[in-house]
């Protein structure tokens, strides 16, 4: 059988996955999110280069597991949270579901945080004020969305370029040791005391929401799934959208451990808060540095709880079935969401303490999401004998489940100070 005309035409081929890519760029934004930063910049000032590996790994495992989330989505037509309440009985769907919003309640504690203190930094405005002036992306989404989801995607794909462009200046800047770079990328090295840091990198690069909401966001691309005429096609430009999008997020992720070691730890400074951080970039880097920084820390947390928002709704109606007008959901599922934030910063509650707990809770719920992701991907049955996981797969996704459940159980040994 041979392919239609398009398919020999490289030309159209990139015109074709053009149109199609843009949700790996969506999801992508949760790994570059101020719980990522803030593991980030501790790890870089605190072991220099040597925890690089660490984020080459994490971006691996996430790739993997958006991977699989995407091709659930495109196999079956339904999301995660969907399948969970299709396929599992009410009791686990049910348990599932309130892990699964735990996990976007500590989410957007992050992403409001990192939001809030970008405005303090840059403004001046009160952390309170900055995270009810991030509540209101949720006007920006209803707004967008009326229009289409695409113009909710170009919103969420321009941060991301704003991000990754404001750290190619600040690479420039601080004019890192690119042979250490190299090296530590793929050579694993753990320094005495790094594992906690090396175990926060994993919990906040591998988010449970984006999972669930890959899986929800192929529904958008299935006005292409005739052009495109086989659901081989579409995992393949699915593939390489994810791939492509989450290797731009690494590379984001390592540029800010890599500016964080070529700017702290070689002079010796320790940085315990995103905070310090800017305040500290000025007399090292010069005041361009720490503005470039707290834009792109603003970008990264407003972009980041957009996606947190999406994915709070795509698990809330895919567990629930509720029923009710677009805005009415938003703004019940958004409350729900940001309102801990709120609180917590008008008790005065620490905002490292804020995000260290935060990504504790997501590492905790992690297993809640990959494992039934794992189990559904690999019934045949449910996706057909051509798109369940072969042997190989199985084995990868069982390693990174394993993983991932030792290294949790240690961060809550060394977290707690069990030992």
């Amino acid at each position: 059988m041979t392919e239609e005309p398009w398919i020999k035409s490289k030309k159209q081929q990139m015109f074709y996955f053009m149109r199609f890519m843009g949700l790996g760029l969506v999801v992508g934004v949760a790994y570059i999110d101020p719980g990522n930063w803030g593991t980030d910049i501790a790890a870089g000032s605190k072991f220099g280069y040597s925890l690089l590996w660490v984020v080459v790994m994490s971006n691996l495992i996430g790739m993997f597991m958006q991977y699989l989330s995407s091709k659930l989505g495109i196999a079956t037509g339904m999301s995660l949270s969907e399948n969970c309440r299709e396929n599992l009985s009410k009791n686990k769907s049910f348990f599932l579901w309130i892990t699964a919003e735990i996990a976007v309640i500590a989410t957007d504690l992050a992403e409001v945080l990192g939001a809030a203190i970008a405005l303090f930094l840059l403004f001046k405005i009160p952390l309170m004020y900055g995270a009810i002036i991030t509540g209101l992306d949720t006007l920006l989404i209803l707004y967008l969305e009326r229009i289409g989801i695409r113009k909710v995607e170009a919103v969420i794909i321009g941060m991301m370029l704003l991000i990754g462009a404001a750290y190619l200046i600040e690479i420039c800047l601080a004019q890192p040791d690119w042979s250490q770079i190299g090296y530590h990328a793929v050579v694993p090295e753990l320094s005495q005391g790094g594992v906690v840091i090396a175990v926060g990198i994993l919990g906040a690069t591998v988010m449970p929401h984006a999972i669930f909401l890959h899986s929800a966001m192929t529904k958008s691309r299935k006005s292409m799934f005739d052009v495109l005429k086989t659901s081989k096609r579409i995992m393949r430009f699915s593939m390489l959208d994810t791939v492509f999008a989450l290797v731009f997020a690494g590379l984001i992720n390592g540029a800010i451990l890599v500016m964080s070691a070529s700017t702290f730890y070689e002079k010796n400074l320790v940085i315990e808060s995103i905070e310090e951080a800017y305040r500290t970039l000025t007399p090292l880097l010069g005041n361009t540095s720490s503005v470039v920084f707290g834009i792109a820390l603003l970008a990264s947390g407003i972009a980041s709880s957009v996606v947190a928002t999406l994915s709070g709704q795509v698990i809330f109606e895919g567990f629930t079935r509720f029923k009710a007008k677009l805005w009415k959901r938003r703004i019940v599922i958004r409350s729900i969401t940001i309102i801990p934030a709120i609180i917590a910063l008008s008790y005065g509650v620490n905002t490292l303490d804020m995000l260290v707990i935060s990504q504790v809770i997501l590492s905790l719920q992690l297993p809640f999401t990959i494992i039934p992701l794992i189990y559904f991907t690999s019934k045949e049955k449910l996706m057909g004998k051509e798109f369940a996981n072969k042997i190989i797969t199985k084995a990868i996704a069982v390693a990174c489940v394993v993983a991932i459940v030792i290294l949790n159980i240690l961060l809550l040994i060394f977290q707690f100070g069990l030992v």
